[in-house]
């Protein structure tokens, strides 16, 4: 009788994760889209097909409860209501703890993409000095071109080499 009762309730602690059942099921459920998603950091695509879920975790039978109330039936609901509030609690922290941690991660590659710019603008900078530098040259260069032609051809020949 220990070992049924056992059973039940181990029965009942199960999470049981079941598809809706077809009787249920209205026409316009069967023709539900199939969703793609893309995921940023893989090229390939991710095919979801919608699917209706039911999630069932019974709280009624609470070890904790039974023992420490068992004269008293409200007990064990007050006890599973505290064990929710207390399941709910460490979810959030655990998604809180996630938050925390994206944020983190997001404001490292801000960082990093802030100094790739700063190091982008100064490249920047130096190429377009390097190229005024170049035009600076190439001016002085064809001064220097222009009064040695002048030194060296007659008037007749420099006509061709000004422009």
């Amino acid at each position: 009788m220990a070992e049924q009762q056992q059973q039940q309730q181990d029965h009942h602690k199960e999470l049981q994760l079941l598809p809706s059942p077809p009787s249920t099921e209205s026409p316009l459920r069967k023709f539900r889209p199939t969703v793609i998603t893309t995921d940023h950091h893989h090229s390939s695509s991710m095919i979801h097909h919608d699917l209706d879920l039911k999630l069932s975790i019974s709280l009624s039978t609470i070890p904790t409860a039974t023992v420490e109330h068992p004269s008293n039936g409200d007990g064990g609901g007050v006890e599973a209501l505290k064990w929710q509030a207390a399941e709910q609690i460490r979810l959030a922290a655990i998604e809180k703890a996630y938050a925390e941690r994206v944020r983190e991660l997001t404001r490292r590659e801000m960082e990093m993409a802030q100094s790739e710019f700063a190091r982008a603008r100064v490249m920047w900078q130096k190429a377009r000095e390097e190229v005024e530098r170049a035009e600076m040259l190439k001016e002085r260069s064809i001064a220097k071109i222009d009064t040695a032609c002048l030194e060296i051809t007659c008037h007749s020949c420099r006509q061709r080499f000004r422009p």
